[in-house]
């Protein structure tokens, strides 16, 4: 049998988009890929714009796996001196492991950099998914050790990868996000219909307050999108970046190689008064995931945030036949509105074996608080309870 080489790569431009959207994409012969932030072009708009690389702290490292010179698996791998930008967040791992005098930085990262959206993170050819995880978890464990780095994180990988990846000797984390999912809905009403009808209210309101403020709201895709709206829109992502993490993560340049390569692949949702935009959101769209990911504004207008990023993306969803919205990582303040929590799953191996052992114990008790958790919230969630005496059926 051919033997499987592992290869390390400083740049994703090292990498042919033919080889690596093979691993990373295979269906999307047959149509749009199932998870647009692997494919080949949205990390080739992170690392040409220089929102990753440089003194990002994101330093690329891609792996790849071949067997007889044919490329059977591929990471999306970085080696981090930080842990922003990566939203399942291992910050009280680095400051307990730094107190006992370890040194946690740099450690290695396999990510969508600053996308907190679950995907495949073991990209391998159909039907080589055992052999190439484990030479990929082998490689880069190898790269850890060799280079006397800390620890490897696999963050926002699917279920399966996450049994995969235990199997074969990494510690499993279980945390939660907030999706909608489509259960078949003709229309929003249809949607509304489901929820109780306290909720079913509040989310009229709601959208009543955002529409009543004579705002011309659009949905654009494709070419329908103009570099005068990515203008508009850079003013909205770096208000909400100063506002929330300080300095934005992305640059000016990666909005215009969206628009590149990708905006078949992008809904942006903008509103405008008079002509003048001034809020916005914009999502990636999978096969069958709408995915929200960024909003903004240039003035506060009430419930806008809601119905641009939640109810604009379930109408389009609907609209468009997607089984699921993704709208990023926290906010309990989803759940009113139609999103229920779902367990999300990394991978992590840390070469410190006292310290790993510890990681490992807390990583059990989170598992079963984040299980408990997502059962509560779940069973008080916005939906009509089935049983007779619920006074919030109608």
């Amino acid at each position: 049998m051919a033997e499987i080489e592992i290869t390390l790569h400083s740049h994703f431009a090292e990498i042919s988009a033919q080889d690596w959207d093979a691993l990373a994409s295979p269906e999307a012969a047959q149509g749009r890929p199932i998870d647009p932030f692997t494919t080949h072009r949205f990390l080739m708009a992170l690392e040409q714009s220089g929102s990753i690389g440089g003194h990002s702290g994101w330093q690329t490292r891609p792996i790849m796996a071949r067997k007889g010179g044919v490329a059977i698996a591929a990471m999306p791998m970085f080696a981090k001196n930080h842990s922003q930008g990566e939203y399942i967040f291992d910050h009280a791992w680095a400051q307990a492991f730094e107190r006992a005098g370890g040194r946690y930085y740099p450690k290695l990262q396999v990510a969508v950099p600053f996308t907190p959206a679950t995907g495949r993170r073991f990209l391998t050819l159909p039907g080589a998914e055992e052999e190439g995880t484990a030479a990929l978890i082998a490689g880069a464990t190898q790269v850890a050790d060799q280079n006397g780095l800390s620890s490897l994180h696999i963050t926002f990988c699917t279920e399966e990868e996450a049994a995969r990846g235990k199997g074969l000797g990494l510690m499993h984390r279980v945390t939660q996000q907030y999706h909608w999912h489509n259960d078949g809905y003709a229309d929003f009403e249809g949607f509304l219909a489901q929820l109780s009808s306290r909720k079913r209210k509040a989310i009229r309101k709601e959208r009543h307050t955002a529409n009543s403020a004579r705002l011309d709201i659009q949905s654009l895709t494709g070419d329908a999108i103009q570099p005068a709206h990515w203008d508009a829109f850079w003013q909205f992502y770096q208000d909400t970046g100063a506002r929330k993490w300080g300095t934005p993560y992305l640059t000016r340049a990666a909005f215009d190689a969206f628009h590149t390569t990708m905006r078949d692949d992008i809904l942006l949702v903008l509103a405008f008064d008079g002509g003048k935009p001034v809020a916005g959101a914009l999502n990636f769209i999978g096969r069958d995931t709408l995915y929200g990911r960024y909003w903004g504004c240039t003035e506060d207008r009430p419930c806008l945030h809601f119905e641009l990023c939640y109810y604009r993306a379930i109408d389009w969803a609907i609209a468009h036949g997607l089984q699921r919205v993704e709208a990023g990582a926290q906010g309990d303040h989803k759940l009113a509105r139609g999103y229920l929590p779902v367990p999300v799953h990394s991978l992590h191996w840390i070469a410190n074996d006292g310290f790993a052992r510890a990681v490992a114990d807390y990583l059990d008790a989170e598992r079963n608080a984040v299980t408990e958790d997502i059962e509560v919230t779940t069973a008080y969630g916005p939906f009509r309870r089935t049983i007779p005496d619920d006074p919030d059926q109608t």
